[in-house]
């Protein structure tokens, strides 16, 4: 008696087994695979965060250099192209430094920086009008380390919005 038993009971045990085995799993929510909600962004269309994020505000320049270089005209265009949509917008390039050389030359480093990055908008039409210029030299570092790759992101021209964008 006592073998029959102890099969049904793993008999019983196995069959629970294969019982929980074989039930059916709660489905998981997932979104459509198509859902055609637009995506909506906080960025407000001619902002100075839009001309940040979607346009890019920032060239760079090589070691003691003030020319726009190749991978930099694409952004210029960028910028020329979004500051004749946004007509009422106008602008100040900043042309900054790294910490070699003394603050005089850096003063008109930058200021050269700041003007072929002005000449380069309004040869593609931007109204010079519309852009001001300021050298800050060496004296407004985004990095402080003295590396080159410290020194390279500080060697930049940026475009900074004064007056017209929306809020």
């Amino acid at each position: 008696m006592t073998k029959f038993s102890v099969a049904m009971t793993v008999a019983a045990f196995s069959a629970a087994l294969m019982l929980a085995g074989c039930s059916t799993p709660k489905p998981t929510e997932t979104p459509p695979a198509n859902n055609n909600t637009p995506t909506t962004s906080s960025i407000v269309p001619g902002s100075a965060e839009d001309l940040r994020v979607n346009v890019g505000d920032t060239v760079h320049f090589a070691f003691d250099e003030y020319n726009i270089e190749d991978n930099d005209k694409t952004t210029l265009q960028r910028q020329a192209t979004w500051l004749q949509k946004y007509p009422s917008v106008r602008v100040t390039i900043e042309g900054d430094c790294d910490e070699r050389g003394t603050r005089e030359y850096n003063l008109a480093l930058g200021a050269r920086r700041a003007n072929a990055v002005k000449e380069f908008l309004v040869s593609l039409g931007v109204s010079a009008s519309r852009i001001e210029t300021i050298s800050y030299g060496k004296e407004h570092p985004i990095c402080t380390a003295s590396t080159e790759d410290c020194w390279a992101q500080n060697r930049r021209g940026v475009t900074t919005i004064t007056a017209g964008a929306n809020s």
